[in-house]
């Protein structure tokens, strides 16, 4: 999945309690996304961001949906990527990054390699790229130097 779009884009999905966040710059595609998600039955919130538009839906949805949105979403990121390529020729810079929801409410921007983003996102889902991230900033908060097998 391509969360990670590059052209100065930073698509996020956030885990917040009981919702993750999808977002978008583009009205039709967010709109296209919220079709979507009424096919499937989804209830979604919208809201503004400093970024975008973010449409929030619950992370408690069936796996098949969830990999059906997330499909949706990869697709809609790859236009958005086209229409950012398309616009005055394209964007000199290339970019990308993650949302990282830090232990103890803080957040910050993970930048990086647009290349690097897709070649995580080939491999892994959505929710382990999220994982992964969130178990590399546990580590950091609380640094255990336990070797890994007590044998």
């Amino acid at each position: 999945m391509s969360l990670f779009a590059a052209n100065l884009l930073t698509p996020r999905i956030r885990n917040c309690r009981t919702m993750d966040e999808y977002i978008f710059f583009d009205p039709h595609l967010r709109d296209k996304f919220t079709h979507r998600a009424r096919e499937l039955g989804v209830e979604y919130h919208l809201q503004d961001d400093d970024l975008g538009i973010v449409v929030a839906v619950p992370e408690d949805l069936p796996e098949e949906v969830t990999d059906s949105l997330e499909a949706c979403y990869e697709q809609l990121m790859e236009e958005q990527s086209e229409l950012v390529d398309q616009s005055e020729g394209g964007l000199k810079k290339h970019l990308a990054g993650v949302r990282l929801d830090l232990p103890g409410g803080r957040s910050c921007m993970v930048k990086l390699d647009p290349d690097m983003a897709n070649r995580l996102l080939s491999c892994f889902s959505l929710d382990e790229v999220q994982e992964l991230f969130a178990a590399v900033a546990r580590s950091i908060e609380s640094p255990d130097d336990e070797p890994l097998c007590k044998c």
